[in-house]
């Protein structure tokens, strides 16, 4: 069921990416944090660029060829299946979220080349084995998977319970696959901007959780990390830029090969 009456993630993204699918409730709460904090502009831009390295890298160089994208948010240029079928024409996407806005626009996720496929489900990242179920209808679990956890697991608040979650999804993965994380930090912002964020979540129970480097590298412990490790988003195989590396911003990510460990 639509709540239009309550902020939700993937409609407060797309306000901040400049898009127009969202409601009043995510407008007010997206104008607050962005009054408080007008970097988490800089943040979302870092967030969707990181997937279109991450995904060129894992259809490219990786070479996967199955994507399992959990907390799609709302579609806009350079989709998952976008990304990856124009490198490998054949690869297949499944994209899952719980916002029954995003099933309305799921038409512009869903237009795949001849040779692959992609299909949306609408369940929501607690329920792993709802997703892995739905999934098997379109990807071959017997074969490599990216499983793409990209600011998603901050909407959980226990950490423990997020890390059971990443630990079920990697566990229905054979050796070979791989796992993309990304979630806000509190590394950047002053010790005030981040109580205000926290205050701001805490009031309307949006919930998004910002956590640690450490907390984040968690959900990769015991894979085989890729270059550069877990780091500022920006900082993860950047596209090359005259005017030199560019600044970190409050979200880290990291990509690992899965050779069969659990998270903690």
């Amino acid at each position: 069921m639509l709540d239009i009456a309550k902020p939700h993630s993937a409609r407060v993204w797309n306000y901040f990416l400049g898009g127009k699918d969202y409601y009043p409730a995510d407008r007010e709460f997206a104008e607050q944090v962005y009054e408080s904090y007008p970097e988490i502009i800089e943040v979302a831009r870092a967030a969707r660029a990181f997937l279109g390295r991450a995904v060129r890298y894992l259809a490219g160089e990786a070479g996967i060829r199955q994507f399992l994208d959990i907390g799609t948010g709302l579609p806009t240029a350079d989709n998952t299946h976008e990304v990856a079928q124009r490198i490998a024409p054949g690869s297949r996407i499944v994209y899952i979220d719980n916002d029954p806005l995003v099933l309305v626009h799921a038409r512009a996720l869903l237009t795949s080349t001849p040779e692959g496929a992609t299909a949306y489900i609408e369940a929501d990242v607690r329920d792993p084995d709802k997703i892995l179920a739905g999934a098997a209808d379109v990807l071959d679990f017997t074969k490599p998977v990216a499983l793409m956890l990209l600011g998603v697991m901050g909407n959980v608040a226990d950490l423990d319970e997020a890390y059971r979650i990443v630990g079920r999804l990697r566990d229905a993965l054979p050796s070979g696959s791989y796992l993309a994380v990304q979630d806000g930090t509190r590394v950047v912002m002053s010790e005030q901007e981040a109580k205000t964020q926290q205050a701001l979540s805490e009031d309307i129970g949006y919930g998004y959780q910002l956590r640690t480097p450490e907390q984040i590298a968690g959900f990769l412990a015991g894979l085989e990390l890729v270059e550069p490790g877990v780091v500022s988003s920006p900082l993860w195989r950047p596209d090359p830029n005259p005017a030199g590396p560019p600044a970190e911003v409050d979200e880290y990510c990291g990509v690992g090969r899965i050779l069969g460990s659990s998270v903690p």
